[in-house]
């Protein structure tokens, strides 16, 4: 039938998602750098049999986040934000970065503990091209979070 949803699983688009920073919607072109690991710890004594040393699960390591968006007139949120960095007087926000599906519902969320803007990179200038200014922000954090939708939960 036309038009329907077909029955067959298929893998998620990519460049459907969505991003709330502190409840607020923002809108970006591009998120990278979701990523998290466990460091090894090894250990051995020195009357042990065995010759390699014994590896375990250590502390937990995030990589900072990058997003890119365009810029737009009047819109200054960003580099507000970034300011208060500069200031000291730090805003740690927590971000919700979802993958969507078909109808609009998150299937994978990653949730950003304690973020704030690292760095912000503007866009180059060049008087010949045709692009869209974009600039690019680089966010730290503390926690990385990882959730799977459930097959019966609608929200």
């Amino acid at each position: 039938m036309a038009g329907d949803k077909q029955n067959n699983i298929w893998p998620l688009p990519k460049f459907h998602f969505e991003v709330k920073i502190a409840d607020e919607e923002w809108f970006f072109q591009e998120v990278s750098g979701l990523e998290t690991e466990v460091e090894v710890l090894e250990y051995r004594h020195g009357k042990s049999k065995q010759f390699a040393p014994f590896k375990m699960p250590g502390m937990k390591k995030v990589s900072d986040v990058t997003v890119t968006k365009g810029i737009f007139t009047g819109d200054t949120k960003l580099f507000d934000w970034f300011k208060e960095v500069r200031l000291n007087t730090i805003d740690r926000k927590t971000i919700i970065i979802s993958l969507l599906n078909e109808d609009q519902n998150p299937e994978i969320v990653w949730k950003l503990t304690n973020a704030f803007p690292k760095k912000i990179e503007s866009t180059n200038l060049n008087a010949q091209g045709n692009e869209i200014a974009i600039e690019t922000i680089v966010l730290s954090h503390e926690e990385l979070e990882i959730e799977v939708a459930s097959k019966g939960k609608s929200e």
